[in-house]
């Protein structure tokens, strides 16, 4: 088992966390630093956190080189780290990589956002000058891998978006799933300014659809008169998330078109969970489910709101298309533990190239190859 050092945000439910709780279930010996932490003050501040976002964290770089270095001051030895996976990265700039490299340790860059594309602006830009220094870079979408090819990446590894197996197991007993967090068609999740997810909600109502959505921001939606009705409360995490998708009938999956999503991880989540995923048509949730049989996608807010009368009008086949979605996405392997494992599987096989004496640079370059994409 490896020893690692895990730098992700500690937030209680969120999904950094849990991929550092899956480390530790697969047995790796994993020491969890928060780099949110340390720039609280700074980032818990409406204005400063937003001109920190919009201008890539580049402001904040000198005290993260202290965080850092004081974080790699404290290792010895005997637990000096095998590898330093950072989880999102935008606060960790290129000298503060190199001094985690001074640590011996191998660099693992996992991402499940979009670093390279559109949608975040400057978020990422201190990210995408680091990337030359990562000696590994872990991402969810195609578009990423030549992208950061361009900006240095030297080994990518493509990976799908995970359910965490604790987390988001379902209930035992859904009777013990409130009222309040049960409905006929859910959509859990933030409303986004120029995606039309209101819209949508909307269109989706105005044909006769029982929807009722959770989540942050939607009363800034220019749509929310006429959202209102539908609205059932804030963001959820935790055991909350797991009951709405639980005790729902179908649960709505929308893609972020500026994040270039084909899937997301309510694709795994949701059928995890107990939920029947009722999404967006694309090639990669076609090719992770049986569509009609194990989900049910569409194109447009008609085909859904077909999809939604005639699966509420019909249980058994409601029900049918519930359970084996639900054993799809455990035979597809796509939780935390099993991507972790992939991650930590690849990390380790290109620090052992990076130590291996007699390798010459043609074997290395054929070694690598499976990592690459």
């Amino acid at each position: 088992m490896a020893r690692i050092l895990y730098l992700g945000a500690t937030q209680q439910g969120g999904t950094a966390l849990c991929r550092g709780q899956a480390l530790r279930r697969l047995g790796h010996a994993v020491t969890i630093a928060d780099p949110f932490r340390p720039m609280d003050r700074q980032l818990g501040h409406r204005w400063l956190n937003a001109l920190h976002y919009h201008t890539g964290y580049r402001a904040l770089q000198w005290a993260m080189q202290d965080w850092v270095a004081h974080l790699c001051a404290t290792v010895t030895d005997q637990d000096a780290p095998e590898i330093v996976w950072v989880d999102s990265g935008e606060l960790i700039g290129f000298e503060c990589l190199e001094l985690l490299r001074s640590t011996g340790a191998t660099t693992v860059l996992y991402n499940h956002d979009d670093p390279t594309g559109p949608r975040d602006g400057q978020r990422f830009g201190t990210l995408r000058d680091a990337v030359s220094a990562y000696d590994i870079c872990v991402v969810v979408r195609d578009e990423n891998i030549e992208e950061l090819q361009a900006l240095g990446a030297p080994q990518i590894l493509r990976v799908d978006r995970s359910y965490d197996e604790v987390m988001h197991a379902p209930f035992d007993d859904p009777a013990a799933i409130p009222p309040s967090l049960r409905s006929e068609v859910a959509f859990i999740g933030t409303w986004m300014r120029n995606e039309q997810r209101d819209r949508f909600i909307v269109d989706l109502a105005a044909r006769g659809v029982p929807v009722s959505v959770w989540g942050g921001r939607w009363e800034l939606s220019p749509l929310w008169p006429a959202l209102r009705p539908y609205y059932r409360g804030g963001a959820l995490s935790g055991r909350e998330y797991v009951a709405a998708i639980q005790g729902s009938k179908l649960c709505i999956g929308l893609l972020s078109s500026g994040n270039r999503d084909r899937h997301t991880t309510r694709t795994m989540e949701i059928p995890y969970a107990g939920g029947l995923l009722c999404a967006q048509r694309t090639t990669e949730h076609l090719a992770m489910f049986n569509e009609g049989r194990e989900a049910v996608f569409w194109d447009d807010v008609d085909e859904c709101a077909l999809w939604c009368r005639a699966l509420l009008n019909d249980a058994p086949r409601r029900e049918s298309i519930r359970l084996a979605g639900m054993r799809r996405i455990r035979a597809n392997r796509v939780g935390n533990q099993d991507i972790c494992a992939r991650v930590v599987d690849a990390a380790l096989r290109v620090r052992g190239q990076a130590t291996a004496p007699s390798q010459s640079p043609s074997a290395q370059s054929g070694d690598l190859e499976a990592v690459s994409g």
